[in-house]
C-alpha cells in the first residue's frame, strides 16, 4: 500500500494465499518468479522470513519450541542484484542486512514503535526514531486497560487488552486480522522509500 500511494502499480507474490491483499497477486515462490518476471519490473521490494533473526526466536530455542525456518537474505540479494534493478530488502532488527536504514512509527507519527530494517541498492536520508512523541500528555487510548502511549501490535493482544481496530489504527491498515497486522508493515514506510525511489530514477520508472 506504501508504494502504491508513492505512485507505483503493484504486484504482490507469496508462496501462501492472501484473500485480502489489495492488489494484483500471484501465488507462487517469490525467488522464481522475480527471476522469471524481474525485468518487467521497474523496482523489487522483497522481505524473506524474518523468523531466523527475530529476538523472539532465542526464547523459543532455549525452551526447545523453535520451528526451522530458511535464511533466504543472502540468495534474496544475489538475485536482486543479478536483474540490475533498484531492490530493498526488508527484515528485522538483527538480520544481515547490509548498511540498512533503520524505520520507526516514531518518526511517521504513528501509534506503534515497529522498527523495521530496509537495505536498500541507493542511497537516502531517512528520518530517525522520535519516541518522545509517545511521552506527549494525551487523552487516554481506547484500550479495555494500560496507558502506554505506544501500541504493542503483537502475538494476540492480551497484555494490554488492545482491540484490532486500535492496531489498524496504529499501523495505518484497516484490512487485515489480527494476526496479519502482527507481522505487518506500516505503509509509511514504504510510501517514504517508495517517494525516494521516484525522486532518485525519475524517468527512469515508468
Amino acid at each position: 500500500m506504501g508504494y502504491h500511494r508513492a505512485g507505483f502499480e503493484v504486484v504482490g507474490v507469496d508462496i501462501h494465499s492472501q484473500p485480502r491483499y489489495p492488489f494484483e497477486f500471484h501465488q507462487a515462490d517469490a525467488m522464481e518468479y522475480v527471476e522469471e518476471h524481474g525485468q518487467e519490473f521497474d523496482a523489487i521490494h522483497a522481505s524473506p522470513p524474518c523468523q531466523p533473526y527475530s529476538r523472539i526466536r532465542k526464547l523459543t530455542i532455549s525452551q526447545d519450541r523453535a520451528r526451522g525456518y530458511p535464511e533466504l537474505i543472502e540468495t534474496t540479494r544475489s538475485v536482486l542484484r543479478g536483474l540490475g534493478k533498484p531492490y530493498v530488502i526488508e527484515s528485522v532488527e538483527g538480520a544481515p542486512l547490509l548498511t540498512p536504514i533503520v524505520l520507526c512509527g516514531s518518526a511517521f507519527g504513528l501509534g506503534v514503535q515497529r522498527h523495521r530494517l530496509f537495505e536498500c541498492s541507493f542511497g537516502l536520508l531517512y528520518p530517525i526514531c522520535n519516541h518522545r512523541v509517545w511521552k506527549i500528555p494525551r487523552p487516554p487510548l481506547h484500550r479495555r486497560h494500560g496507558t502506554s502511549r505506544v501500541v504493542g501490535c503483537y502475538g494476540h493482544g492480551r497484555g494490554k487488552g488492545d482491540n484490532v481496530a486500535l492496531w489498524r489504527e496504529a499501523i495505518g491498515i484497516d484490512w487485515m486480522t489480527r494476526v496479519e497486522l502482527s507481522q505487518a508493515i506500516p505503509p509509511a514506510y514504504t510510501e517514504f522509500i517508495g517517494k525516494h525511489l521516484i525522486q532518485c530514477y525519475g524517468r527512469d520508472l515508468s
